[in-house]
């Protein structure tokens, strides 16, 4: 695919000798979204980390950007232009909301100002250290932060995983609107399905480290039974 951002093929990785994800393809075309959805334990936060280069590469590739990231160090691909925001946030807990931003920045369009433009609560937490910040505030936070190295690729690890439902959706209409007036290409894995169709107009669905759905969003959305069957496909 000429216009793909990133190119995933035959991914085989995981932790030490252990495998996680296997015969694993993907491309995104750049500008575009994905959403990856599967049971706990199936390979998601694994497909992330292996883009960042935090687990052990098996076999199989990696280009991002037409460059061959394979084997690169995580901090190269991070300066290449990939935004990583983990599962667990790892928000720096003494440094204020503006300490945290401002440690991740670099030049282009992503400024305070648009940061506050997308999360409003922040500007008002600006001297607030991390660890003051309720777990929603922290999330988005976490967002930001990546948002400030101005990627051109974004991957999202379980943004909603345990948060209220009212700020599940503040999240998800601050995602939706990011997807929608930005270039940046999005990967996000997420837990709840129902969040993850909305996001992105394609899912893939992992089973035990494999690829069992790459399709239409609206497909998944209009088949439950078939949702649940692929979720629960090795049950």
């Amino acid at each position: 695919m000429p216009d793909a951002i990133l190119t995933v093929h035959d991914l085989n990785a995981g932790y030490g000798q252990t495998r996680v994800l296997e015969n694993v393809d993907l491309e995104l075309p750049r500008g575009d979204s994905i959403s990856i959805i599967g049971r706990n334990g199936v390979g998601k936060s694994t497909l992330l980390a292996t883009l960042m280069g935090h687990t052990t590469l098996h076999s199989g590739s990696v280009f991002f950007n037409g460059q061959d990231m394979s084997r690169t160090p995580v901090f190269r691909r991070a300066t290449s232009g990939i935004g990583y925001v983990p599962q667990e946030r790892e928000i720096f807990p003494s440094l204020t909301v503006r300490e945290n931003l401002l440690i991740a920045a670099r030049p282009g369009e992503w400024t305070e100002e648009r940061i506050f433009a997308l999360f409003p609560n922040l500007k008002d937490r600006l001297a607030n250290a991390g660890n003051q910040l309720s777990g929603g505030e922290q999330q988005m936070l976490s967002i930001a932060r990546a948002l400030m190295s101005n990627p051109v690729l974004l991957l999202m690890d379980e943004p909603t995983e345990g948060l209220a439902p009212v700020i599940v959706e503040q999240l998800s209409a601050a995602m939706n609107e990011l997807r929608r007036d930005s270039d940046l290409s999005i990967i996000l894995v997420e837990q709840n399905s129902r969040v993850a169709l909305d996001f992105s107009d394609r899912t893939i669905v992992l089973d035990r480290g494999r690829v069992v759905f790459d399709g239409a969003s609206s497909h998944l959305r209009d088949n439950p039974d078939e949702l649940d069957r692929l979720i629960a496909v090795s049950a």
